[in-house]
């Protein structure tokens, strides 16, 4: 009976042992696949964080405004962002690819050369030639590991051309303002010194010299006037009193202003804008509009000719109001530009007529003021229409 029942006890441990060995086995194993859900899971989130933090770094690296361009150390295109492909016209991936290659521009690829020397370079500009002429600031640096080996280098280009067309601007008007302040300051002192030499001793004489001093003093009144006016425009110091203004009565008031002027030339004036036909507008700033086109119309106008001042409604909310004239007209080429300041088609024709050059870019601001837009068309040898439109309410 011993024996009998110690094999059965030994079974039944033997039997218990395999039983919690494999659930040791099952426990382990589900143990085990947990834990590699876990890293798998752990693995995926790192991974969803490095594309996340990529994502926002090329979002926040194609957000910017300059361009930037990153190379290796073989000087292989990396990364390009947004920016430098606008700046440079790529419609294609230049990862791979020297700068040479991609970018055609021989003064960047010897900026790369010289950052192996250098290590730094700022403030180098890099005129791209072609259709849309650009100017570029190139400013650029090698990359360097924690060991202090180079890695690669870093290229930032910002845009110029902007700039670089405002201060060619300004240095245009500062000459043609100076131009037309010593033209006249220069006749001026002439007919003075003149005076002063014993032609204020004949009276005839100077009575004709201090007729033409007053002239060129009121041009430059006229010239000084209109600087400020336009001053103010551009920089939007003028506030436009809006109302609803009569376009017939304003057209008229003008017409009667000038209509001595027109007389010496032979020219007829005739007002046909529609009874009733208004704009919401500053009547003072409409009234300058009328007087400078309609001003220009009989100056640049034939002698005995005629100036119309014609107006319409024009959609659902506007106006358009035209003063045409059937003078010698504007030559195509010259017609993108009259609008300019100082731009003169024939300036030794202008300067006889005592114009400031100024005038019709006094018109585009003001109208431009009112949120409206303003146009030329002509044809040489029949005649010049300036369009202008206005909000009607």
């Amino acid at each position: 009976m011993f024996w009998p029942a110690l094999a059965i006890v030994f079974g039944l441990a033997l039997g218990a042992a395999w039983y919690y060995w494999r659930q040791h086995q099952a426990e382990a194993k589900r143990e085990l696949a947990a834990r590699e859900t876990r890293v798998a899971e752990l693995e995926e989130q790192q991974r969803l964080i490095r594309e996340q933090a990529r994502d926002q770094q090329q979002a926040l690296f194609n957000s910017m405004v300059e361009g930037v361009l990153f190379v290796d150390r073989d000087g292989r295109i990396q990364s390009a962002n947004s920016s430098l492909e606008q700046l440079f016209g790529l419609t294609t991936d230049i990862r791979g690819q020297t700068i040479l290659e991609a970018l055609r521009t021989h003064e960047l690829s010897e900026l790369a050369a010289r950052l192996l020397r250098d290590g730094t370079v700022s403030g180098l500009e890099l005129n791209l030639a072609g259709l849309n002429s650009r100017c570029l600031e190139v400013n650029a640096a090698t990359v360097l590991n924690q060991t202090g080996e180079r890695q690669g280098a870093i290229f930032v280009f910002h845009d110029l051309t902007r700039i670089k067309q405002l201060e060619n601007t300004r240095q245009e008007f500062v000459a043609n303002v100076s131009h037309e302040l010593r033209t006249p300051l220069s006749l001026i002192k002439g007919f003075v010194e003149t005076l002063l030499d014993g032609a204020k001793n004949d009276p005839e004489v100077a009575t004709r010299f201090l007729q033409t001093i007053e002239k060129h003093t009121d041009r430059l009144t006229y010239l000084i006037e209109d600087l400020l006016t336009i001053s103010r425009l551009e920089s939007g110091q003028i506030v436009l009193n809006l109302q609803s203004v009569d376009l017939r009565a304003a057209a008229g008031q003008v017409i009667a202003d000038l209509s001595s002027r027109a007389k010496a030339k032979s020219v007829t004036l005739e007002n046909h804008v529609p009874a009733g036909l208004s704009a919401r507008a500053d009547s003072d700033r409409l009234q300058q509009v009328f007087f400078n086109l309609i001003d220009n119309a009989i100056k640049y106008g034939r002698e005995g000719g005629r100036v119309e001042v014609m107006g319409a409604a024009f959609a659902d909310w506007q106006v358009e109001l035209r003063v045409t004239d059937d003078g010698a007209g504007i030559p195509p080429e010259a017609q993108e530009r009259v609008f300019e300041r100082f731009y003169r088609v024939d300036r030794a024709r202008s300067r006889d007529t005592g114009g400031t050059g100024l005038g019709l870019a006094i018109v585009k601001h003001i109208v431009q003021s009112h949120h409206g837009e303003v146009s030329v068309t002509s044809v040489p040898g029949e005649g010049t229409s300036f369009l202008f439109r206005l909000p009607e309410k």
